[in-house]
């Protein structure tokens, strides 16, 4: 693909390029309408993490955030274990740590390698006292030990789809006892040759009798279920290099057997204008055939985690069903979007506003930036806990009330 390069400069310590493109798909035939889009390339300029920057985070009135880790590379998911401990995958090493709280001071001072040389670990679960992990490749488990160590560690698939352009596989058990599992696509925009990307997957809990639950769905990595519905919801990346604006974000409730539309069809039920038609029909026709997003957000936020808050001691009763979505943060747009995180209010199953729940890490004029928020976790005690895979720390958000 051709690219015209418009400008390129270097602006207050930050990379801002801006291409005009003529955008169609990686792979198939190009779009019948001509298309063009400017594409601003603008990263935040990274700051390494001090204590003093916590002043700047923000929290809805009654809660508070305190650090409990630092120095932990890049944290990634987390699972929470029955005494308040936390694993943590981090997938650049290829290793999962266990975080303790010994002296019983809120802060997590207790570490321990629980799991190595497992190189992409992402997605994480804790389902009838065995340990699930999963990386690009393959599906892994293990049974936790008293001290939190684990044992008897066995593979369970090692021939999940290729990771490509997105790897970061998620799992978790639903109430039927099965694993749901989330696969992103091996690509920014193409015709899959493996029906398995770009999809949800279930199977039972030893990896057997797998299948695709919902397809289409692009890049949706953090997923949960609606406490009152008991219905999947989750966030969904959109596709690159189509300007600043397009395609929103998504969030969708995922139906066994629903096509979410990707690559050709994205938010509700709109084309994709640099597409081609698919053999026999038009985008138009099967577009409509197609499960339409129930929330849209900013393009290029980059959803991460996702997770129902369930009924949380010490939390306003309006929190009790509701969702935190983590938005990693944009690269790939003019005015930086994300680089926080947001509640989603639901009512009677339904989600009905947004509102920003933990968020200061990028700096008001969008120029700078010192965290970009992963993965979210809450513990039957009332803690809320993100991590930050950027400057190594996780933080703890609870009530203002408690100790």
């Amino acid at each position: 693909m051709k690219n015209n390069l418009i400008s390129k400069l270097l602006c207050a310590g930050l990379w801002c390029t801006t291409w005009l493109i003529p955008a169609y798909a990686q792979k198939g035939l190009p779009s019948k309408q001509p298309f063009t889009a400017t594409v601003n390339t603008v990263y935040p300029q990274h700051l390494d993490f001090k204590e003093t920057m916590t002043s700047n985070l923000m929290v809805p009135p009654g809660l508070k955030t305190t650090v409990v880790a630092t120095g932990l590379g890049k944290p990634r998911i987390m699972a929470v274990a029955k005494d308040g401990s936390l694993y943590v995958t981090r997938r650049d090493v290829g290793d999962v740590l266990l975080l303790s709280d010994k002296d019983g001071d809120g802060s997590f001072e207790d570490l321990k390698t629980v799991w190595a040389q497992f190189l992409g670990v992402h997605g994480i679960t804790i389902h009838d006292g065995f340990l699930y992990l999963v990386s690009r490749k393959s599906l892994k488990r293990g049974k936790i030990q008293a001290d939190g160590m684990v044992s008897d560690t066995v593979t369970l698939i090692n021939d999940l789809p290729d990771g490509g352009q997105h790897d970061n596989r998620m799992i978790s058990f639903g109430q039927d006892g099965k694993l749901y599992m989330t696969v992103g696509s091996d690509c920014n925009d193409c015709g899959e040759t493996n029906k398995e990307h770009a999809t949800m997957l279930v199977m039972n809990a030893d990896g057997s009798n797998r299948r695709i639950f919902a397809r289409g769905l692009r890049n949706t990595i953090g997923f949960d279920w609606q406490p009152e519905t008991k219905d999947i919801w989750g966030c969904d990346n959109g596709t690159d290099w189509r300007g600043d604006e397009i395609p929103p974000e998504e969030l969708n409730k995922i139906e066994d057997g629903g096509d979410y539309g990707w690559p050709l069809v994205f938010g509700k039920q709109e084309v994709d204008p640099t597409r081609e038609d698919p053999a026999g029909t038009t985008k138009e026709a099967y577009a409509k055939t197609t499960k339409p997003s129930v929330m849209t957000f900013a393009a290029h936020s980059a959803p991460i985690d996702f997770r129902f808050v369930g009924n949380l001691p010490g939390f306003p009763a309006e929190y009790k069903n509701d969702a935190l979505v983590s938005w990693h943060g944009s690269w790939n747009r003019k005015n930086p979007e994300g680089y926080k995180i947001q509640r989603i209010h639901y009512v009677n199953g339904k989600p009905v506003s947004v509102h920003d729940f933990f968020s200061g890490f990028l700096s008001k004029d969008g120029k700078t930036r010192f965290g970009r928020p992963a993965g979210i976790i809450t513990d039957k005690t009332g803690k809320i806990y993100v991590s930050d895979d950027e400057n190594g720390v996780i933080y703890c958000i609870m009530s203002a009330t408690k100790s």
